[in-house]
């Protein structure tokens, strides 16, 4: 979000938020506590929002370091088996079948 539009937001939060205080309350002094609260309120959800993002991110590159490692493991795994494996086995089985 551009800071434009960020700023035009943040100040059209905080105006209504005294506006409805004020029409409550009728007080000055009033309006600008809970005016200063609310702008701290907003600077704290915003600052653990941005803990979360870094912290998300964090576990998505481990994520994908892990599917990266679990990619070559799979490589090396994946080789298929000798020709001669196979007929040993089914070897193994026709003497079987003759006793």
């Amino acid at each position: 979000m551009p800071l434009k539009i960020f700023c035009r937001v943040l100040g059209l939060v905080l105006c209504s938020n005294a506006l409805i205080v004020y029409f409550a309350s009728h007080s000055i002094r009033t309006v600008v506590v809970t005016t200063l609260a609310c702008s701290l309120l907003l600077q704290l959800a915003y600052f653990v929002s941005m803990l979360f993002l870094i912290w998300r991110s964090g576990c998505d590159s481990r994520a994908g370091q892990r599917a990266e490692h679990f990619g070559s493991c799979k490589e090396v795994g994946s080789q298929p088996p000798d020709h001669d494996e196979v007929t040993n086995e089914s070897a193994d089985l026709r003497q079987l079948d003759q006793c």
